[in-house]
């Protein structure tokens, strides 16, 4: 057994890491300490001047462990890599720590190529970014391939010249200068890079005055078709420019401007990303279950989880307030960046201006979320509440779980589950059932069979809806009693004479709902889920079947090319909409077969 004490008297007085774990060994929280010693020992002296969350927290430690490092610093981006790996349950968690794709231009390389990444890399490239937007990268890049016929492959140039290897098709299709020709001038081939670059700098507006000083040279040349392609250019330079308007501001460095709103158990923070002195973009993060800590900390914690996923760090990093480790993060951030990083938490001017733009930002968002999440709790937990009262329950309904029967025509008969965890769909929970012991078209029985299956696997749930009224309600009652689970609770979701629900049924009472109410919607959606899922898997059961037993019934097909054609196709129909020529192109099918397949399947439509 763990004895804490001891292990306190033990502890180091060097810097270090300290995992806090539970009765069942889970790491709960991950702390850096200048002194171990001094640190966790805190943690377990008078909780006067501990908030709720460290109370709570020290309740549930059951052991410790740390790790010894040679500096604080180090301790810092161990803490980080341990918070990032075990994700503990009482450290302030960035849920969101995705990297940022760059563009790549690789000076490094005779004849460079543009393209995206997402890591960067010490290889005498030249990098930009970071681009929040993807699909503004993507269109970056076509807009630049569209304009610059520079290469795209990767091939070894000096070895395709030597060998003579055949350019592609995007040189013949005038896409690409051909640099493995070895044809092209390589000053020239440098001058579209140069000018990308100025493209990617955010200084369009440069390159459209040099286009200008080349469209009017071409045409003192007289040289009028190749005016005409700078003049084009100009016009989709000029487009693209007053697409992004990008907003501009007092400094050319590059800056991330950071600001951060808090109400409650949440809180976000919002990042704008600035580059050449220019708004590339702003990215917003929300953490939760920060309730009892404070912006100081909040602050800390999230500056550091976020740049040790960070590629790239800019020179210079605007907050809206001190935080909690500022020194020491700040030395993190200049030894990953290889030099100095400035912090900087401005009292006023244009700085001041721009951080307090940032905090609005972060405000009006925050106020979205609330509302949108007080939207989705009436949806979910006030109606789960609503329905519990209605029901006259008094546990919390954390599981329920709602049952249909479907067949058609009276054949084939299915059953299926769909699961509601604290009043939101938990499709990892969905069940479907083919019914096994039942002959022809017996709702009841089918569903007794479904619900005695369901009892003997997993967790049991706290209430069970049917689609059906008091007569599936009496047989269920009976399975449930069978089995030793009287005590779940069980209603119907009975319908109107027009096939609509209409409100919930058990063996003592009948309960009308109002078609206005939140609880009506709530029941409504259960139901139509439930149907739906059964509608679905029917579907999917019967165009598997016929698909198979039509194929089947083809002389010529086999096992092999059956499913050949069912990986194509998908299904019957797809294979009824298609051509001779298009099923003859599946693999082992030849033309005449195809006919036959085509003529098998459309005598079934």
């Amino acid at each position: 057994m763990f004895d804490i004490d001891r292990h306190l008297k033990e502890l180091p007085a060097s810097p270090g890491v300290y995992l806090m774990k539970d009765k069942y060994s889970n790491i709960i929280y991950v702390g850096k300490a200048v002194s171990l010693k001094n640190r966790v020992r805190q943690y377990f002296q008078s909780s006067r001047n501990h908030s709720r969350k460290v109370v709570t927290m020290v309740k549930n430690i059951n052991s410790f462990e740390y790790i010894m490092t040679d500096s604080e610093l180090e301790a810092l981006i161990l803490e980080c890599n341990l918070i990032k790996k075990y994700k503990p349950k009482y450290n302030i968690l960035l849920k969101d720590d995705k990297t940022y794709p760059y563009i790549k231009v690789t000076l490094n390389e005779e004849f460079p190529r543009v393209f995206k990444v997402r890591k960067i890399l010490k290889d005498k490239a030249r990098y930009f970014g970071p681009y929040t937007n993807v699909a503004a990268v993507n269109e970056t890049l076509d807009i630049i391939r569209h304009m610059y016929p520079i290469r795209t492959c990767n091939i070894d140039i000096e070895k395709a010249i030597r060998t003579k290897t055949r350019p592609c098709l995007n040189y013949h299709i005038k896409k690409c200068v051909g640099p493995c020709t070895g044809r092209i001038d390589k000053k020239e081939y440098m001058e579209m890079i140069d000018e990308i670059m100025i493209f990617l700098s955010g200084k369009g507006e440069n390159l459209i005055n040099i286009y200008k000083e080349k469209m009017l040279e071409a045409s003192a040349n007289m040289n009028f078709e190749k005016a005409a392609a700078y003049r084009d250019s100009i016009n989709s330079l000029a487009e693209v420019l007053q697409k992004q308007k990008i907003s501009k501001v007092q400094s050319d460095s590059d800056q991330d401007v950071i600001a951060m709103a808090n109400f409650g158990e949440e809180a976000c923070v919002q990042i704008f990303f600035i580059r050449d002195g220019k708004i590339s973009g702003r990215e917003r993060f929300m953490l939760d279950s920060v309730k009892d800590d404070n912006r100081y900390d909040i602050l800390g914690s999230f500056i550091k989880q976020f740049y040790m996923s960070q590629e790239y760090i800019p020179r210079e990093i605007i907050v809206e307030e001190e935080f909690f480790d500022m020194e020491i993060i700040n030395d993190m951030l200049s030894s990953k960046r290889g030099t100095n990083v400035s912090i900087k938490v401005p009292q006023k001017g244009d700085k001041k201006a721009l951080v307090m733009m940032v905090r609005k930002n972060a405000d009006e968002y925050l106020e979205k979320f609330y509302d949108l999440k007080k939207k989705k709790y009436e949806k979910s937990i006030g109606a789960l509440e609503e329905l519990r009262k209605a029901l006259g329950i008094e546990k919390s309904l954390e599981r329920i779980e709602a049952y249909d029967i479907s067949n058609i025509q009276g054949v084939d008969s299915i059953g299926t589950m769909v699961v509601y965890t604290n009043g939101v769909k938990d499709h990892k929970e969905y069940r479907r059932f083919k019914i096994k012991t039942v002959e022809g078209p017996d709702d009841y029985s089918s569903m007794a069979e479904v619900i005695d299956r369901r009892l003997k696997h997993g967790k049991l749930p706290d209430l069970i809806l049917l689609d059906g009224g008091r007569g599936h309600v009496s047989t269920i009652k009976k399975v449930l009693e069978m089995n030793g689970n009287s005590d779940i609770e069980l209603w119907g979701m009975y319908k109107d004479d027009k096939h609509r629900t209409k409100g919930l049924i058990n063996l003592e009472k009948e309960i009308e709902l109002d078609r206005t109410s939140s609880l009506f919607r709530f029941v409504y959606g259960i139901q139509e889920e439930v149907h739906r899922y059964a509608i679905s898997y029917h579907r999917s059961l019967r165009d598997d079947k016929m698909t198979k037993s039509i194929l089947d019934s083809v002389e010529g097909i086999g096992p092999k090319k059956k499913k050949a054609l069912i990986d194509k196709f998908g299904h019957i129909e797809n294979i009824a909409k298609a051509s001779v020529e298009e099923i003859s192109k599946t693999e082992g099918i030849t033309k005449n077969l195809a006919e036959k397949v085509l003529s098998a399947v459309k005598r079934v439509r």
